[in-house]
């Protein structure tokens, strides 16, 4: 949140000055923004600022609501995304906390994609379609009482409306098709009046400051997992609350599906060409492929997952495909445990044919597949062939990916371009972008540009792709933002004493590493302590083939409790997350000349053995790491082996771990810094 004030107390802030382009309001937004945020104002925010909130503040002031309590970009939990208002005070009938959360936009026109009424133009002239200012109020307030216990306990304390304070209903008459509810209604210029009613209707002409507080303060529900997404889905409800481009992005796909089902096929409908789009009858034989894009916890995972189970409830049988075998092997076990007795060879089938593996589409006929749904698509492979492939099949010429496109009818990658960790994956945009057209096929590219990791903190996102040489921009120091805990251990076995005492308190934590170590067979029912730094030693996860009493298979090391026992690599934690993040830097990565450079000799992965080049090996390195680091949901702790490495790390980072009492208690291990969430601040007086 930016900023709380009364209505009184903005009212003197959106007063012009004399000489300045900027109400006083705004300029204070623009530095509370830099402060906390750690960037410059987009100049939509500015504006909106500058010419949107006065709006709403005269209209409290006119109801005589001075004492309201405004809330300004309100964050949403876990998440990057925020509403634009939120109005705090007392409801005029009962008393109780009430609450309007404001969308402001400052469209002129609208219009509606003809194909997806959920997908708008806003006339901001950047060709995008954006989410349907309603829908979005909507899903807001959805997301916030999902994640905001203290809100359910009152389910009308919370109402959503937009104010299209320049627009006349007729320039927007589009919008309105979408059907109102209390958590999204839709207001013009033309509607003023209606808007200050619903104001008086939900506020009373009392302090805010209480319920402001109390909103301010309220505990937030955890994160939903990706295993969580996938264990609920059968539960009513129990799907994930997609926000924004998320939400487009599985919309615009289903209600695809939807229209074909008038021809009673899935041949028609999806695949006609974009000019075709207002005809009567789609054209035949074009196929289209989605693509989405995003970062680390941009929720790639959950929408894969939503949209099969979207489908689902459709009576559209979607398959789920991957390049991962933690990933996959964890769906079919999640399946698995919801089988009835008698019943469980039926759903060990149904979870094989559901959930399947990228290379296992190389003998499937043409459009055999409704919809194949390719999740971590970086990880799609040069060809399917591989070492235990019989010669016969064997096609080292044929790319993976047009093996996938050609056997579904309609194909879908979720990818990100930097999570490729093996010389031979190759799934970047860009490169099914090339292949799909090759074939003759249509593409859409979206990208997913939110967060629901690391605290849906972008800037530890873009933080961790300028420390590895991933952007543009030089490695700079964290700047502490109140979302993301990120803090150094000075040894591995404080950073292991820390990851336990999480687990122990609850959270979910585990420890990764480079790389560096050989990984041993296990020694008979015991795991090899293969990763050694010093005197302190610990075993790798356990290997794909191999199974160890007390420590859990692979596949299930992200979300086994057990895991923590053991260090995890790249390919056991690429999709998962855990709150707690410990990641040991090996020795392959050092941090020389103001910027991390690859060290090959010191990697143990044998993925680089044989005629693999330095720059592909810098490639798979900088990813892994990219994955590692974005693993945490709440906090991630770091370690260098390398001692110029890690002394780089405490320049850059200022999160330190140190030893405090709590409550008269023994000493414990914490994280310190201004950065860290109010729960680890306080004690009891």
């Amino acid at each position: 949140m930016l900023l709380q004030l009364s209505a009184a107390e903005l009212g003197r802030l959106i007063v012009a000055r004399d000489g300045s382009a900027h109400l006083p309001l705004t300029e204070h937004l623009i530095r509370e923004h830099s402060r906390i945020k750690g960037g410059a104002a987009g100049q939509g925010d500015v504006a909106s600022w500058n010419n949107s909130i006065p709006i709403v503040v005269e209209a409290l002031l006119d109801c005589g609501l001075d004492e309201v309590e405004v809330q300004v970009e309100v964050d949403l939990p876990h998440t990057n995304s925020a509403v634009d208002l939120v109005l705090c005070g007392k409801h005029p009938g009962t008393g109780a906390d009430s609450y309007l959360a404001v969308e402001l936009k400052q469209v002129r026109h609208a219009t509606v994609d003809p194909l997806c009424p959920i997908a708008v133009d806003l006339g901001f002239g950047d060709g995008k379609n954006k989410l349907h200012p309603v829908r979005q109020i909507q899903r807001y307030c959805e997301y916030m009482l999902r994640y905001l216990p203290y809100l359910r306990e009152n389910e009308n304390s919370l109402t959503g409306v937009v104010l299209l304070h320049n627009a006349h209903d007729a320039d927007v008459e589009a919008l309105f098709g979408l059907p109102e509810t209390d958590h999204g209604f839709l207001y013009t210029l033309d509607d003023l009046d209606r808007f200050r009613r619903v104001l008086t209707s939900r506020l009373a002409t009392a302090s805010g400051k209480q319920a402001a507080h109390a909103l301010e303060q309220a505990r937030q529900a955890p994160l939903l997992k990706v295993t969580d997404v996938a264990r609920q889905r059968s539960v009513i409800g129990g799907g994930l609350t997609l926000l924004d481009e998320q939400y487009v992005a599985v919309d615009r796909i289903t209600r695809h599906l939807e229209k074909t089902a008038r021809f009673g096929s899935l041949d028609v409908g999806l695949f006609y060409h974009p000019d075709s789009a207002h005809g009567t009858t789609p054209q035949p034989g074009v196929k289209r492929v989605y693509i989405l894009r995003g970062g680390p916890g941009s929720g790639k995972s959950a929408v894969a997952l939503e949209l099969q189970r979207t489908l689902g409830l459709k009576g559209r049988e979607a398959v789920l495909a991957s390049g991962s075998h933690a990933y996959t092997e964890t769906l079919r076990e999640i399946m698995l445990g919801t089988a009835r007795r008698g019943r469980l060879a039926d759903k060990r089938r149904a979870a094989h044919r559901l959930y399947r593996y990228f290379n296992s589409f190389s003998e499937s006929p043409p459009d055999s597949i409704d919809v194949l749904i390719c999740d971590e698509a970086h990880r799609m492979r040069r060809s399917s062939t591989y070492r235990w492939t019989p010669k016969e099949l064997r096609d080292d010429d044929r790319p993976q990916a047009t093996e996938v496109i050609r056997a579904a009818k309609v194909p879908i990658f979720l990818l990100d371009d930097h999570q490729s960790i093996r010389p031979d994956e190759v799934g970047t945009a860009m490169y099914l972008q090339r292949l799909a057209k090759e074939m003759g096929c249509e593409v859409e590219v979206t990208d997913l540009e939110g967060t629901f990791r690391a605290g849906g903190s972008k800037r530890y996102q873009r933080w961790v792709q300028q420390l590895l040489g991933l952007s543009s921009s030089d490695p700079v120091a964290w700047r502490p933002d109140g979302r993301m805990t990120l803090t150094v251990a000075d040894s591995p076995e404080q950073m292991e004493h820390f990851i336990r005492e999480r687990d122990l308190e609850g959270a979910t934590a585990r420890i990764t590493a480079g790389f560096c170590w050989p990984w041993s067979n296990p020694d008979g029912e015991r795991l090899v302590d293969d990763v050694q730094i010093g005197d302190w030693h610990r075993p790798w996860n356990v290997k794909p083939e191999h199974s160890v009493q007390g420590a859990p298979r692979s596949d299930l090391w992200s979300t086994d409790r057990r895991g923590i026992g053991q260090i995890g690599c790249v390919y056991t934690a690429q999709t998962f997350e855990y709150d707690w993040n410990g990641v040991i830097i090996g020795p392959d990565l050092l941090f020389r000349g103001g910027e991390f450079r690859v060290d090959r000799s010191a990697s143990c992965d044998p993925a680089f053995r044989g005629p693999v080049d330095d720059a592909t090996v810098t490639r798979c390195v900088l990813n892994a790491y990219h994955v590692l680091l974005t693993r945490g949901v709440v906090g991630t702790v770091v370690y260098a082996v390398d001692p110029a490495t890690h002394n780089e790390l405490r320049k850059l980072i200022t999160g330190a771990i140190g030893m405090q009492h709590y409550d008269g208690a023994q000493p414990r291990l914490t994280a310190e810094g201004s950065q860290l969430p109010p729960a680890y601040r306080t004690r009891r007086r």
